[in-house]
């Protein structure tokens, strides 16, 4: 849930190379439900809501208690996409017993967590 999620799809489209596979809008515009994989991970997103108060976006919380990791294979120019997009390096690039990683916040405030695995690892 995000308060703008027009902006949260066009962030994981930018960094991540992200396809957006559907997108329902109200008579407004608004995103209510929009569906998009990266890679062969499909996720979902929404637009914070009034008439779902139950509903809250990330904002809304302060912050995001989900954090998403991903196995990529190109950690260094995904984290250069993501802080270009306006997400802020909080884990720096560094190489870690199970592959290259580093950590971020987007601008919505969600955690992504990005990782190359070990060529051991790689199919």
């Amino acid at each position: 849930m995000y308060r703008n999620a027009a902006g949260a799809l066009d962030f994981v489209k930018a960094v991540f190379g992200a396809v957006e596979r559907m997108c329902s809008k109200d008579d407004h515009g608004v995103i209510r439900h929009a569906e998009f994989t990266i890679g062969d991970s499909t996720f979902m997103l929404s637009q914070e809501n009034k008439d779902f108060p139950e509903l809250r976006s990330i904002e809304a919380f302060g912050g995001s208690p989900v954090h998403v990791f991903l196995y990529l294979d190109d950690v260094d120019a995904v984290a250069a996409k993501a802080v270009k997009a306006g997400a802020t390096l909080k884990y720096p690039l560094e190489d870690k017993p199970y592959g290259r990683s580093c950590g971020f916040i987007d601008p919505f405030g969600l955690i992504w967590w990005v990782s190359s695995p070990l060529a051991e690892a790689k199919p």
